[in-house]
């Protein structure tokens, strides 16, 4: 396989252009990939946590489980994400992660990181820099749960897919594959089944948003900005300054 077909690869590559030394260390996260089916549990609660993981293919979802049997849905990750990240401090598993559909995944000890830490500088930045990207991005969902309506929540992590999807893919999010059940999205939203269903038919005859079973597309993106009241700094990627030397 070529690096740079890597979806990790390309997902670096929107921070800052990666040298072929960078690219090749990167390359050696997604190599020995094993196959997992959708349901899978990549890890649970408690687990020991001592290696992370990287999507190579299929999406993949965090959670945590509710004394009441519930379950709240933190995070949803893509092919080329890193998975674990926040809790390379800790011994255990603060919170599950499982499949959401048939993908490959590539586990790699703590220590494979700390090696990138030594060899290079530029990943080393990097994955800073994604580690605060994912802190900023629950804070996003926290503001989201407590203080918007359903059609503002469910509108707003929708455009915040489609510009994850359009960073790491570097194409148009007009429309996009959405793999996610409505169970799913109600435990990520705090909502009920039913009434993701219900707000995605008043978006859909608002004219805002158009779901064909997992395709979703949006004929308008700065009128479905304004509904949710999107503003997408949180996902801007863009180490350029701290390299420069330029202003932030």
């Amino acid at each position: 396989m070529n690096p740079d077909e890597s979806c990790i690869v390309r997902h670096f590559n929107q921070y800052y252009p990666l040298s072929a030394e960078d690219k090749a260390l990167l390359f050696r996260l997604e190599d020995s990939a094993t196959t997992v089916k959708a349901g899978f549990p990549l890890w649970e609660e408690r687990d020991r946590a001592h290696e992370f993981c990287t999507l190579k293919r299929g999406w993949a979802f965090s959670y945590r489980e509710l004394e009441n049997g519930t379950r709240q849905i933190l995070d949803i990750y893509l092919p080329g994400d890193i998975v674990g990240l926040r809790e390379f401090a800790f011994s255990q598993r603060l919170a599950g992660v499982q499949m959401i559909e048939d993908g490959e995944v590539c586990f790699f000890p703590h220590r494979h990181l700390v090696d990138i830490f030594r060899q290079s500088f530029t990943l080393t930045s990097i994955l800073f820099a994604i580690a605060s990207r994912q802190q900023v991005m629950l804070t996003e969902r926290l503001v989201n749960l407590a203080r918007r309506n359903a059609r503002q929540k469910l509108a707003h992590f929708l455009l915040e897919m489609c510009q994850r999807i359009k960073q790491t893919h570097g194409n148009g999010c007009e429309s996009f594959r959405l793999p996610l059940s409505q169970e799913i999205l109600a435990d990520l939203l705090g909502l009920s089944p039913v009434h993701v269903s219900r707000t995605f038919t008043a978006l859909n005859d608002d004219g805002l948003i158009f779901r064909e079973r997992y395709r979703v597309t949006i004929p308008d993106l700065e009128a479905l900005k304004h509904e949710a009241g999107f503003d997408d700094r949180y996902l801007i990627e863009n180490m350029r300054p701290l390299f420069d030397g330029s202003p932030t």
